[in-house]
């Protein structure tokens, strides 16, 4: 007898570092959340933000494509990219930047190469989609309820980049689990 068995498997394919977080972000749920929070005692290393509220995700890409889901949920200041391993982390960041983000009712688009630009968009997301397409240099960015297209960055990508998440609000920002279907039959 055969039997044909599915299971439904999650996994999260990013996690943020705790080494890039700035003092005042929390992360918690398996380093899969992140918000705003009383300033906390850390050491001052190297790839740590100490001016953005910024965390990296702790798996950086330089080939291949990739995707990921963030909920943003009622967050009403957030910003998400990605970011050259290359650039500082201390002070205003200068290059390597790509990202959308939201305030004060607005979305917004911009790169270290280009200025932000506000963007016409139609209603507020709760869940941002990024896909990233390294050799071609696209990043962009969707609902990831709909799939409806935000935005779209084009550059040449030189060196490793890393996902970076950002808020200024005590709202969470949550990096969501990838789903998929597993499919397996067995020989009884």
């Amino acid at each position: 007898m055969k039997e044909k068995m599915e299971y439904m498997v999650s996994y999260t394919p990013l996690i943020l570092n705790p080494n890039t977080a700035h003092p005042g972000l929390i992360l918690y749920e398996g380093l899969t959340t992140m918000r705003v929070g009383d300033r906390q005692q850390l050491p001052d290393n190297p790839e740590r933000f100490d001016h953005l509220y910024f965390a990296l995700s702790s798996k950086g890409f330089d080939s291949g494509k990739h995707s990921w889901d963030v909920e943003v949920g009622d967050n009403r200041g957030w910003s998400l990219g990605v970011l050259a391993e290359s650039d500082q982390r201390k002070g205003n960041i200068r290059s390597g930047l790509w990202g959308l983000g939201y305030s004060q009712g607005q979305y917004y688009a911009g790169s270290s190469a280009d200025p932000e630009a506000a963007l016409s968009v139609d209603k507020k997301y709760k869940r941002i989609r990024l896909n990233l397409d390294w050799a071609k240099g696209n990043l962009s960015f969707s609902d990831a309820d709909t799939g409806k297209h935000i935005h779209t960055f084009t550059n040449t990508c030189s060196e490793k980049v890393f996902p970076f998440f950002a808020t200024v609000i005590k709202y969470p920002i949550k990096l969501l689990p990838a789903k998929f279907s597993l499919s397996v039959k067995q020989n009884i």
